[in-house]
């Protein structure tokens, strides 16, 4: 579970009764498609023929852009983390992402489980003995693209939710 049981409004949309402007919204959701993106070779070297994955982040791009509505962006992700359900490993983790980073359209919080599922995507890929060093360079690719108007709070989240989000961004 990567969501707090009390919601933090600054990941909640003003017309919702939180502070989070539809602007900084599609910043966090742009953030996670590309951190779902950047693993999501994992998932496609061992299924090349499901397309789920790279949908959802195609749909939350889009959402961004006002071409889909939330429902469909969400809808995508569910069936992207469905694509993860028989599968293991790095390629399991790259599936979750995506489906992390499509859900991020209803819920902003979810920006930090793509980012999340990436780590592990990378950290699953690699030997033991590289895990922990190729986990922080993943983290640390991540927080450089990270856009101005929401680093401080994706970092801010970071450490809030780190304990929730497997200590992987411990960078």
């Amino acid at each position: 579970m990567i969501l707090p049981k009390d919601r933090d409004p600054r990941f909640i949309t003003i017309r919702r009764g939180g502070t989070l402007t539809d602007s900084n919204h599609h910043l966090l959701a742009l953030w996670a498609a590309d951190c779902a993106e950047h693993v999501l070779h994992f998932f496609e070297a061992v299924q090349p023929s499901d397309p789920r994955p790279r949908l959802a982040i195609e749909q939350i791009r889009a959402w961004v852009r006002g071409e889909v509505k939330m429902m469909q962006c969400r809808a995508a992700g569910g069936h992207a983390m469905a694509a993860a359900r028989d599968i293991k490993g790095a390629a399991r983790n790259a599936a979750y992402a995506a489906g992390q980073a499509a859900v991020t359209a209803h819920v902003a919080a979810h920006e930090l489980g793509a980012a999340a599922y990436a780590i592990k995507a990378v950290k699953e890929s690699v030997s033991e003995k590289e895990k922990d060093d190729l986990g922080k360079k993943e983290c640390q690719w991540q927080r450089n693209q990270l856009p101005d108007n929401i680093r401080d709070l994706v970092l801010d989240d970071q450490k809030l939710r780190n304990h929730l989000c497997w200590f992987v961004f411990n960078c």
